[in-house]
């Protein structure tokens, strides 16, 4: 059963010790992505992004038995304070169209506070977007603090 759209976002935080712009910049760009967005089991990822509005991404993600590629299309692009694009991932489960995700950095001093809202989710894939999210940006702060 699909939830209304308010229920269904997701909502993950994370602060990390770096600009935003570094951290911005870090999402749009195919190899950091490929470097940092192993979410759980993932053992690799590739990424090919166009960074504009309107422009396409592909990030195939990719654990040890199974490939989990997730398109979108950039609908905002505001540098350094927030992203807005679609996702549309075989990782929400069969028949699922796309939903949408926005991720908003927000400075807090020196370091940067990381909001990412999953939007269009249906019950059955909110705990595992979260999930992934959560690990995700784990995995991000671990990327940025090594720059």
């Amino acid at each position: 059963m699909n939830a209304s759209p308010a229920s269904a976002a997701v909502v993950v935080r994370r602060t990390i010790a770096a600009s935003a712009e570094v951290l911005f910049d870090a999402w749009l760009d195919p190899i950091a992505v490929a470097a940092w967005m192993r979410p759980g089991e993932i053992l690799r990822t590739v990424a090919t992004i166009d960074a504009r509005v309107g422009g396409r991404y592909e990030i195939i993600m990719s654990s040890e038995s199974h490939d989990y590629p997730t398109t979108g299309i950039y609908l905002e692009i505001e540098r350094p304070r927030r992203l807005v694009f679609t996702w549309e991932s075989a990782a929400k489960g069969p028949g699922i169209g796309e939903t949408l995700v926005t991720v908003e950095f927000l400075a807090k001093g020196k370091a940067t506070e990381i909001v990412v809202t999953h939007e269009r989710l249906p019950d059955s894939a909110r705990e595992s977007h979260r999930a992934g999210w959560t690990s995700g940006l784990g995995k991000f702060e671990e990327y940025a603090c090594r720059r």
